[in-house]
């Protein structure tokens, strides 16, 4: 095999790769031999059927295979050979004219990570900004949760029904006269003007009394889930049994046992914690944004184009999804693509951050260890159909690139504790709405800062390995005074390793259909 380098630019690599026809066909003659004893032939015994033979039958199939392996091969030893550490897959392409007997000749394309120099994490300060659980605060996520475990009390006879009652209905539905599966039933309640029931039903039943009968039209929706009674109108001959307004919730020890739990004592240790545990991943964000500003602003070097591309790609296309998804999808969309430069160079700082992190990872011996990966292989499978599960399994443990792919979020995350737990770290007790606007002002300046940024200088380093995001969320609909909330996500994050294009992992499992629920085809 011989080796050439054609491109040495920056982190561009070229080579070609010529590989002599008689390796190739060397391999061939070791392949035939391999599996010549378990070829099966008319007029041979098994296992007995001659080489020449079992190469004329297979010759296609066996050289494809052969050459595919060959090249891999080469590529992997022309990486290993030359100390590169690839961005992502190589490109690699066979010389045009190609027939079996005669050389192969390849051109292999690679952008090769950069030379970071390590670093440096002494001295680091950082801000954190913690918000203690106050009674109010306590009292307020208290009521929210009353208000979600609505009771209701039986009203006078002579009370009629309004919004917010609740109503004790049997009702008994027919479309040309006939009744239909689903529309009927017995001691149903409905809330009146929950949106539960099919739009005009409700609404005739306001006024009622308990006792009253009443019959009332109504026409289905042309999207209703049951094809035999969409658009159609239907009659329904409703009983009221009962009328019932909210009964007031009261926060006490019988409220706590309703929930299941042994006390009100108890209630308010888990409400408090679950307000902690909100609160401290406000913190968390503010503290990260803080760290990775500052690496950000201390730090500058080239980085892969392919990378940034992928990673580009990657925010473009949820971006444009979230917008689609927008009331005003034309004005989304146009906000998106008045700032799409800013877009990509945050896809640069991005992969930058993804680099400075991993090497501080790797500089300090931050790792993922078998029993996370594991974790987090299984909890990826369950993306999947469970018949695909066992191949998504095998795809991860073959695929090194995609290994790096899935383990890269929770490698960041270590990495950012390692850096909180070394640096020089301030408390300061202030309120939610103060801790939501330091995040906020960070985000502003994360911003500033990108749109201010020149186009990055090369600088010397050392080595490192990639990492990657979330999606980011659509931006507004208007474009707005402040930074979309997009761009501030998007921003906020480092960048991972691009999956290899080599292998396909199994499809994921397709969204459930919804069918119509078990309620009255009277409901929606």
């Amino acid at each position: 095999m011989q080796i050439v380098e054609t491109t040495n630019e920056g982190l561009k690599r070229g080579y070609t790769v010529t590989i002599a026809a008689k390796d190739i066909d060397a391999k061939i003659d070791a392949e035939v031999k391999k599996v010549a004893p378990q070829v099966k032939m008319p007029g041979f015994r098994p296992g007995k059927v001659p080489a020449n033979l079992v190469r004329k039958m297979h010759n296609d199939a066996i050289h494809s295979d052969v050459l595919n392996t060959t090249v891999r091969e080469s590529v992997d030893t022309l990486i290993k050979d030359n100390k590169l550490r690839p961005a992502l897959q190589p490109k690699i392409e066979m010389g045009e004219g190609y027939e079996q007997g005669k050389d192969a000749e390849l051109t292999v394309e690679v952008e090769v990570l950069p030379e970071i120099e390590t670093p440096s994490i002494d001295g680091l300060k950082l801000e954190k900004l913690s918000v203690p659980v106050s009674d109010e605060q306590l009292d307020e996520a208290l009521g929210k949760l009353a208000e979600g475990q609505k009771s209701y009390k039986d009203a006078a006879k002579t009370k009629k029904a309004a919004d917010g009652d609740q109503l004790i209905i049997d009702f008994v539905g027919r479309v040309d006269g006939e009744e239909f599966e689903g529309g009927k039933a017995e001691d149903a309640p409905l809330v009146i003007g929950s949106g539960q029931f099919i739009p005009g039903f409700e609404e005739q039943l306001t006024g009622t009394k308990t006792g009253e009968e009443k019959t009332i039209t109504v026409t289905f929706p042309e999207d209703y889930p049951a094809e035999n009674l969409k658009g159609k109108e239907a009659e329904f001959d409703v009983t009221v049994k009962a009328v019932k307004v909210e009964a007031e919730s009261k926060i006490d020890e019988d409220f706590a046992k309703q929930l299941g739990l042994e006390s009100l004592d108890k209630l308010k240790e888990l409400m408090k914690g679950q307000i902690e545990q909100e609160s401290a991943g406000l913190t968390r964000t503010q503290m990260k944004r803080q760290l990775l500003d500052k690496l950000a602003s201390d730090h500058d070097f080239d980085v892969p184009p392919t990378m940034v591309e992928a990673e580009f790609e990657q925010i473009w296309q949820q971006l444009q999804q979230e917008a689609a998804k927008e009331d005003d999808a034309e004005a989304a969309l146009k906000e998106i693509e008045d700032e799409k430069d800013d877009y990509k160079r945050i896809a640069e700082r991005r992969v930058r951050l993804g680099l400075l992190l991993s090497e501080i990872g790797q500089a300090n011996d931050v790792e993922i260890s078998q029993q996370e990966m594991q974790m987090l292989i299984q909890q990826a499978a369950q993306q999947y159909r469970p018949e695909d599960r066992d191949r998504f399994v095998e795809y991860i443990r073959n695929e090194p690139m995609a290994q790096a792919q899935l383990r890269a979020p929770l490698y960041e995350d270590k990495v950012v504790d390692f850096l909180f737990d070394k640096a020089d770290v301030t408390e300061r007790e202030v309120t939610r709405e103060e801790l939501e606007a330091a995040i906020e002002a960070e985000e502003e300046e994360a911003a500033k800062a990108v749109k201010k940024k020149p186009a990055a200088k090369k600088a010397p380093a050392k080595k490192a390995a990639a990492k990657k995001p979330a999606a980011k969320k659509a931006p507004a609909k208007k474009a707005p005074a402040k930074k979309s909330a997009a761009k501030a996500d998007a921003e906020a994050k480092p960048a991972a390793e691009a999956k290899p294009a080599a292998k396909k992992a199994p499809a994921k499992k397709p969204a459930a259909k919804k069918t119509p629920a078990k309620k009255p085809a009277a409901s929606k």
